[in-house]
């Protein structure tokens, strides 16, 4: 079994009362339905990492989230989990107590289906842009991770097509997620100090 690591345990420290049980809680779940996990600080949160990104979780100040990076392969036939098209962080609502929660079987049952995607190489379906397209839309994965940065997040919305553009199809051709998730990392240091994506080769 993977030891825990102490940033995360310095994460669970700083959160708000009533985020510790339920981050802590969430932990052991994961460690019990994969104990080879690691764990990772990743865009300012934890998350468990497992031949691949597996899932995260994280506090706010008045609720948690915990998601799925391969939600939308997990099999959900109660639909605990929500569409991964929505905006808000995570695969469930707000989370504010741990009765916000399935039970502690069906989210093992999730987390070991993560955990055999991620044996297996299978692989999420990107949505590529159509060529010649004058609108993009920016992929959820990615807004997930520019609500963890406000200033990133404000300036990519005022970003011009192109410039948005640039990133985004940067992260769709990515062939490993992990590969996506280190870009991913890099863009919001970039587009925080205002930069498009080949801003290194802009004649000044």
């Amino acid at each position: 079994m993977m030891l825990p690591s102490q940033q995360v345990d310095a994460y669970i420290a700083k959160s708000a009362m009533f985020a510790q049980p339920i981050l802590s809680h969430l932990r052991e779940l994961v460690h019990q339905a994969c104990p080879e996990v690691k764990e990772v600080i990743k865009w300012g949160f934890p998350c468990f990492d497992y031949k691949g990104l597996l899932c995260n979780m994280a506090a706010f100040k008045e609720h948690c989230a915990f998601g799925f990076w391969k939600a939308s392969l997990i099999k959900d036939p109660q639909k605990f989990l929500q569409p991964t098209n929505r905006e808000s962080m995570g695969n469930f609502h707000r989370i504010t107590s741990l009765k916000d929660l399935p039970s502690d079987k069906i989210l093992l049952g999730f987390i070991r289906q993560a955990r055999e995607l991620n044996e297996k190489g299978i692989k999420r379906e990107i949505k590529n842009t159509p060529a010649g397209s004058k609108q993009i839309a920016t992929p959820v994965y990615f807004k997930k991770i520019l609500k963890q940065n406000k200033k990133a997040e404000t300036v990519f919305e005022k970003f011009s097509y192109s410039h948005r553009k640039e990133y985004i199809q940067w992260f769709e051709e990515a062939k490993t997620e992990e590969t996506r998730s280190k870009r991913m990392a890099q863009a919001v240091e970039w587009i925080a100090e205002g930069k498009g994506r080949n801003w290194k080769y802009t004649k000044k």
